[in-house]
């Protein structure tokens, strides 16, 4: 079936397109580079995996709960909304949440595919566009395996948020080379791993839980390639450039916090917008996943030397100043340990599954 028909609301125009600004550049300094980052383009080659065969898609998702994570993440659930649903009804509300949320993960995989190309393309140093390059193929493998699961598993989904399409056109019409590093790498890139995250720990289906830990494990490579690239570079910008920066920062932060709720999932079950969006500000459950949405933003942040005043002010007014001090090192430790552990429990049922067919191969042959 086309993706065209799978749409709840078809798209405005089927090819997006962004007028791009700025240089590509090419470096011909050969050298090694910095050990650091070249240390991160050895694990990103190392790292490379196919998705078709280290994810078991085999595995079934119901349709009507494909998460299983409870319904009290619901906006809706304990409303007189709620209390009119048949079970019905209440099924195709989990599928459309589910087809809401993977569906913005793979519309910003494929955002950030196309950013790590134009880091390749305009970056001026090598070791940071030989790195680009491996992540460009980490994205692509990415939006294929969401738009996998949306298509065979799900069968629905949802067109770009259209605050979550903005931020990523500012940051692809931005014609200074280190924005798609901050815009993608930082915000997007640290907003989709919390959310990704969250999903990954609460869900008790196999399914979604392989494809978000394996993901996960490539993302975590990724913010610290944005860490150590502009790290090393905001060090050497005067304090108006880095206040441009912090102003780009402060106005994304509050556009993902505010307007990432899946109002439109509300909408298409006849609820009007100020409703859904009234509903959605007083859910206890978004609220506490927007400030956990910040756990991976706010350190970065902070550690790449973005931290003035007016930025710790607004991390102040959105509760979430606190996560500064969060060590990304140790998230990042965590997401690598939960998709190889995941690795050795599947090779592990394997191998019990391969001993069984042996002694019961073994064992039907001395019977007969």
């Amino acid at each position: 079936m086309s993706t065209h028909d799978l749409y709840t609301t078809a798209p405005d125009e089927q090819v997006w397109q962004v007028p791009a600004s700025g240089a590509a550049r090419f470096s011909w300094d050969y050298d090694d580079g910095r050990e650091r980052l070249l240390a991160l383009y050895q694990k990103g080659k190392d790292k490379q995996w196919d998705g078709n065969k280290r994810i078991d898609w085999s595995l079934e998702v119901d349709p009507t709960d494909p998460l299983g994570t409870p319904d009290e993440a619901l906006t809706l659930y304990g409303t007189p909304h709620w209390a009119k649903m048949t079970e019905r009804d209440r099924g195709e509300l989990r599928k459309h949440y589910t087809s809401w949320q993977f569906s913005q993960f793979l519309h910003g995989e494929q955002g950030a595919m196309v950013c790590a190309a134009r880091i390749v393309e305009s970056v001026p140093d090598l070791d940071a566009k030989f790195y680009s390059a491996t992540q460009t193929m980490d994205e692509a493998r990415h939006a294929e395996i969401y738009g996998r699961f949306l298509h065979e598993k799900v069968g629905m989904l949802y067109p770009i948020n259209d605050n979550l399409q903005g931020l990523l056109g500012d940051t692809l019409r931005d014609s200074r080379w280190d924005m798609p590093y901050l815009g993608m790498q930082v915000l997007i890139e640290g907003l989709a791993l919390a959310a990704f995250g969250m999903i990954r720990d609460t869900t008790t289906k196999p399914l979604p839980k392989q494809i978000l830990a394996y993901v996960m494990q490539d993302e975590a490579r990724h913010v610290a390639f944005g860490r150590m690239a502009l790290r090393d570079y905001y060090k050497e910008l005067s304090d108006a450039e880095r206040r441009e920066r912090e102003e780009f920062v402060i106005e994304g932060c509050y556009l993902m916090r505010d307007r990432l709720s899946g109002v439109e999932v509300l909408e298409n079950f006849g609820i009007g917008k100020q409703e859904a969006q009234e509903l959605s500000e007083h859910s206890e459950y978004l609220q506490l996943f927007r400030k956990l949405l910040f756990s991976r933003i706010v350190p970065c942040v902070k550690d790449i030397g973005l931290w003035g005043e007016r930025l710790q002010k607004a991390y102040v007014d959105m509760g979430v100043f606190e996560l500064g001090d969060s060590s990304l090192d140790l998230l990042m430790a965590q997401d690598e340990e939960i998709a190889e552990q995941l690795d050795r429990d599947r090779f592990e049922a394997e191998e019990r599954a391969r001993v069984t067919e042996v002694a019961d191969a073994i064992a039907q042959g001395s019977a007969d």
